[in-house]
């Protein structure tokens, strides 16, 4: 339980920061320094506002998207799905997580799996007695949720849940994984990460189909004090290899024969030129090159987009851009790239309000321009935790984790 105390003291401490800003400029740092265009003209429409009921509430993850277009998510308490119809959206709630051995606190997106049903992770719940360092709350779940094979018992949980694993913490389990996107290779297998456990700062773990059921496997639990806890999840090369984040580096995952190793590719150092803080995962593009951000650091100290190329047996750090504002605005989420090459995202704070905005950055002559699509504001959205997810016309979808018209949060879209 301290493990969750101290995580939502580091969410709520994130929070305030960014409300303490009475006004966040953008700067461009990276090889060559441009203004920053004003805002395009978007058409940024709320296309769901929860109510905290059976909707969910404070959304902190973005959203997934099917082939037929339908979008998926977590409301803190609950998994929905967001059809269109007409011009509009209707969500629809798939569960509602009870708070017990189910899972509790789904901070983290869902992942569409090979069978087209949706996987994901729950901060707590899962074993509340007899689960190490965590068992009071439940060292938290990973989860399945599909249609139900018989008439569903409420016309508001139509789906039901499955755990495939629940958390039972250090010294030989993972526990709280908090934010990370579950992942799926080739053999159908299934990777996360966990904020705390294994050796007490964090594991890597795989889960294998076994016999109808999952078997748990720890690649990596052995993250200390100085590397961080890692709040990603991680992303896999064409050779297997696995590539995330903690706090303070970048690692990488080599399978060997009996086991994995662990790799440094790059430690943050929290000033002008690097950043700190590096709460999002990974983005590969098409040419083996990694795409990350910090929520801190920078000439701004608002955070930073970077840039990680392999060079032979080595990697090479590139700072892209640099967020002006105070130490927790930056992106808290993955970063998204389109089949141009340009990076999009949001971040936790700073934008023309300090609420938060939805960028795009745009390379030109070895220089990343960052366009400004929307400014969040304190008097309607506020804190897209989560990134955006395009929908197969170019139009971008998230969350924010608070405001609308219930004060609960809210899904938008941006339309050129």
């Amino acid at each position: 339980m301290a493990g969750l105390k101290q995580a939502a003291a580091l969410s709520f401490y994130i929070h305030l920061r960014a409300v303490t800003v009475v006004l966040a400029g953008l700067v461009l740092l990276a090889t060559t320094v441009l203004a920053t265009p004003a805002a395009q003209a978007q058409t940024y429409t709320v296309i769901h506002s929860f109510t905290g009921g059976a909707d969910g509430a404070l959304p902190d993850a973005g959203l997934t998207r099917d082939q037929a277009g339908n979008f998926y998510g977590t409301g803190g308490s609950s998994v929905f799905k967001l059809t269109q119809k007409g011009s509009g959206w209707v969500l629809t709630p798939l569960y509602d997580f009870q708070g017990g051995y189910d899972g509790k606190f789904a901070y983290s997106p869902v992942t569409i799996g090979p069978d087209g049903t949706l996987y994901g992770t729950t901060l707590a719940g899962g074993y509340v007695n007899g689960g190490g360092d965590c068992s009071q709350g439940g060292c938290g779940v990973v989860y399945n949720v599909k249609p139900a094979a018989k008439a569903p018992v409420s016309a508001f949980a139509p789906w039901t849940e499955t755990v495939l694993h629940a958390f039972t913490g250090r010294p030989n389990d993972g526990n709280q994984p908090q934010y990370g996107t579950l992942m799926f290779d080739q053999a159908r297998n299934l990777y996360g990460t966990t904020t705390f456990g294994g050796d007490g700062y964090g594991a890597v773990f795989e889960l294998t189909p076994a016999n109808g059921g999952w078997k748990e496997t720890i690649l990596y639990g052995g993250f200390y004090y100085g590397n961080g806890y890692p709040h990603s999840g991680v992303v896999m090369d064409a050779a297997g290899n696995l590539y995330g984040t903690t706090e303070y580096l970048v690692y990488e995952l080599s399978p060997i024969q009996y086991g994995w190793v662990f790799t440094v590719l790059h430690t943050f150092l929290g000033g002008k030129d690097d950043g700190d803080l590096a709460y999002g995962g990974l983005t590969f593009d098409p040419q083996g090159n990694l795409y990350g951000a910090t929520l801190c650091g920078g000439s701004g100290k608002g955070g930073t987009v970077y840039e990680l190329t392999p060079q032979g047996s080595s990697w090479t750090f590139t700072l892209l851009y640099g967020f002006d504002g105070i130490c927790g605005d930056g992106p808290y989420d993955s970063l998204t790239l389109d089949a141009a090459g340009n990076l999009y995202g949001t971040t936790n704070g700073g934008g023309g309000n300090g609420a938060g905005m939805v960028f795009k950055l745009t390379q030109s002559d070895g220089a990343w321009t960052l366009t400004d699509l929307h400014d969040f504001s304190f008097n309607t959205e506020w804190f897209p935790y989560g990134g955006v997810t395009f929908d197969a016309n170019g139009n971008l979808y998230g969350t924010a984790s608070d405001g609308g018209a219930y004060g609960k949060g809210a899904v938008w879209e941006i339309t050129p």
